[in-house]
């Protein structure tokens, strides 16, 4: 059986959905892939949200050297994903970029892992970039999860 990559945005859910999409799904731990874990949005700090998802039985772990570096931050905020592309490749090419993906990649082999990030539309976010290449390297398949959404407890196939 391939390993099971999944991604998750919180832009447009709450922490009650956030979990429930994890659950449904099955995963066992949240990769958070945001150079800096904090979050204006309450429940999606670091020190919040890994309490949520320790009470609810989902691992947390975070790797900050799969975040996105301030200029595509901005890229993507102008609405420039393409550049956002072109520069978080450069970042993810680096040596603890590289690590931090080898890592990842040994954690999908063993358990249900899921991506997260702020981005709620996955076409527009880092995640992808990660989940590609953990993929990549391991033939996981991609599952992009949507809380909040209607059909927020179904994952979509990447």
């Amino acid at each position: 059986m391939k390993p099971a990559v999944f991604t998750i945005g919180y832009e447009r859910a709450t922490p009650p959905a956030l979990l429930a999409a994890l659950r449904a799904a099955g995963v066992r731990r949240v990769v958070d892939v945001r150079a800096l874990a904090n979050s204006r949005r309450p429940g999606f700090a670091k020190r919040a949200l890994s309490a949520a998802l320790e009470e609810a039985g989902i691992g947390y772990l975070h790797l900050p050297a799969l975040g996105t570096p301030p200029e595509g931050r901005e890229a993507v905020r102008a609405g420039r994903p393409e550049e956002m592309r072109r520069i978080f490749a450069r970042r993810l090419a680096g040596t603890e970029a590289q690590a931090a993906l080898a890592a990842l990649a040994a954690d999908a082999r063993r358990e249900p892992v899921c991506l997260l990030c702020l981005e709620a539309d996955p076409r527009n976010c880092h995640r992808t970039l990660v989940a590609e290449a953990v993929a990549a390297d391991g033939g996981a398949v991609i599952t992009h999860l949507h809380p909040g959404a209607p059909d927020a407890d179904q994952p979509r196939p990447a």
